[in-house]
């Protein structure tokens, strides 16, 4: 049987993302469905629906809750947990260029994990490019060279057309999962929902 295909997408300043790149291989993988890795900015977004800031800065009771439910989760799935309250959103538009410039998907899901397990898993500020220049070097990488790939347009207007996409497909929050029937589940906690969406 051939595999399905289930698109993911996320932004780095999104904590919920953060848990579903940590599982989502090996869930897809038992269900023989693929994963495609979309990293995007949820700030245009927010904007189009009038916030300035993170949903869970602007409301008070609702951030509050979310650091509480991060910790619980991260213990449930086994993924380290550090929350910094005071640094969130982290700026991510770095480290999503730099996800596209890579080809192929396990060379953006390394990253991509390595990424965040430095922000979520660590604490790191995945804004500084002394702390991306350590994931690349981790993922075996040249690091000048791809620094300045993700200086060009071409990998700007890249992240251009990926947040431009999102919304066309209606995406209004990360992480968010897209079938290949064009089917939309919204946060890590639909992650199962949308793969087992995948096999019917």
């Amino acid at each position: 049987m051939s595999a399905d295909t289930i698109e993911f997408w996320y932004d780095f300043a999104s904590t919920y993302s953060y848990l579903s790149a940590g599982r989502i291989e090996a869930l897809a993988k038992a269900k023989n469905v693929d994963i495609t890795w979309h990293p995007f900015l949820l700030g245009p977004i927010f904007q189009a629906q009038g916030w300035n800031n993170s949903p869970f800065n602007i409301y008070k009771a609702k951030g509050d809750y979310m650091w509480c439910d991060m910790a619980r989760c991260a213990d449930k799935y086994g993924l380290p947990f550090v929350g910094r309250k005071e640094a969130f959103p982290m700026n991510g538009l770095l480290a999503a260029r730099i996800t596209l410039c890579f080809d192929g998907e396990p060379a953006r899901a390394e990253f991509t994990k390595h990424v965040f397990h430095a922000e979520f898993g660590q604490g790191k500020d995945i804004a500084n490019a002394d702390v991306i220049s350590e994931i690349l070097i981790q993922c075996g990488r040249e690091c000048d060279e791809i620094f300045a790939l993700a200086k060009t347009p071409k990998i700007k207007q890249k992240l251009f057309a990926n947040t431009e996409e999102a919304k066309a497909k209606g995406i209004f929050g990360a992480p968010s999962f897209v079938t290949s029937d064009r089917e939309l589940f919204w946060g890590d906690d639909r992650l199962e929902q949308a793969l087992d969406w995948c096999l019917k």
